[in-house]
């Protein structure tokens, strides 16, 4: 095992120091796209190599220590080598699990802002109070975490909540925390609009996009069609005065099919057109964007069993029971009977079970 782990950490040196010489060339700093690239795989290797580091002190500590306790005659250097020798060998295990981890070539997607779609499914009015319910939850969640979350358009519910949600969510490592929720919802309760106390079973869908950078994808700018449109809102002064409101046209060719596509954006979250612009030149390139990675998606979706973080996104990967507190998880059979604090964003032990079961799945792909 040692020689193995210590074998892949070696042969990632020499590239550890092609990358540190490379991200100080004047070249690779003015080409952004390869940069950023760079300075992330440089983060990844420094870590590393510091745990190499830690091994090799690891591994010479419990080989002189064993040769302290076969050769030495004084009784306190006996007692020190055998204190060096049981914390070495209790540390020597963890550093590999954890070496193991880092050796796991990371999600390219993880480190990227997300953009949350949330829509009531199946149940009418109350699939779009849960749609509400559940967005609640990921905003609450979203401030836990010192995140910001901008809502780029909604749709309400006749009876609250919402047909359909969208925002954007800005972070740490947003995309590689909540691309676990992309899925099928299921909500079983008593509705609000049910007179006989009857449970019902309703859905709702969420999707969890990586957000795409600008240089990720090719669009012609000239060859979208902007409309503006009077903002509705929820009354007062700006209220339908100003065309703040924009809809993007734009015709697309899929690579993976070969097929043109008319993507139809609406943006009317602020009373500034411009801003309005940007956000749904965003969400242009993050649809584009996630359709070009499908196929990437669904070959990580035919190797993996658990399916956690990408695959197909109408499979039922949650069940939220309100007569029994329950919430269960069905890709892990995670089930915990704290709904009440589930909903207000208690979701963080959930997304680390499913951190725990994707990681297992990784390291049956490796050889490690």
């Amino acid at each position: 095992m040692a020689s193995n782990i210590l074998d892949k950490l070696e042969g990632l040196v020499s590239r550890f120091e092609e990358v540190s010489t490379l991200i100080t060339d004047p070249s690779v700093i003015s080409d952004q796209k390869r940069y950023v690239k760079l300075t992330k795989e440089y983060k990844e290797l420094d870590d590393l190599m510091k745990a190499r580091k830690e091994y090799i002190q690891l591994l010479g500590n419990i080989e002189e220590a064993k040769n302290i306790l076969a050769n030495e005659t004084d009784a306190d250097m006996k007692e020190m080598a055998k204190e060096e020798l049981d914390n070495s060998q209790t540390r020597l295990p963890e550093l590999e699990e954890e070496i193991k981890l880092l050796l796991i070539p990371a999600d390219p997607q993880d480190d990227r802002n997300a953009i949350l779609e949330i829509r009531g499914g199946t149940g009418g009015d109350e699939a779009a109070i849960f749609a509400g319910d559940l967005f609640r939850m990921y905003a609450k969640f979203c401030e836990i975490k010192g995140w910001k979350l901008e809502v780029s358009s909604a749709n309400e519910g006749a009876a609250g909540g919402y047909k359909e949600i969208i925002c954007s969510v800005t972070g740490e490592k947003v995309y590689g925390t909540l691309k676990y929720e992309s899925g099928v919802h299921r909500v079983q309760r008593v509705p609000a609009t049910e007179t006989q106390g009857r449970v019902h079973t309703s859905a709702a869908s969420v999707a969890v996009l990586p957000e795409a950078e600008p240089f990720d994808v090719e669009i012609n700018e000239g060859e979208i069609k902007w409309d503006t449109f009077r903002s509705g809102g929820a009354g007062g002064q700006n209220v339908n005065k100003v065309e703040s409101g924009v809809r993007l046209r734009y015709n697309w060719k899929n690579p993976n099919t070969g097929i043109v596509e008319e993507i139809l954006i609406e943006c009317t979250e602020t009373r500034d057109q411009p801003k309005n612009k940007e956000r749904a030149l965003s969400r242009l390139r993050t649809f584009i964007y996630d359709k070009e990675h499908q196929k990437y998606i669904d070959d990580i979706a035919s190797k993996r069993k658990t399916m956690v973080s990408t695959g197909d996104r109408s499979a039922k990967i949650r069940t939220y029971n309100y007569p029994q507190g329950r919430i269960t998880d069905h890709r892990i059979n995670y089930t915990i009977y704290n709904l009440a604090a589930f909903m207000d964003g208690d979701i963080q032990d959930c997304i680390d079970h499913l951190i725990v079961a994707e990681n297992a799945e990784r390291l049956k792909e490796t050889e490690l």
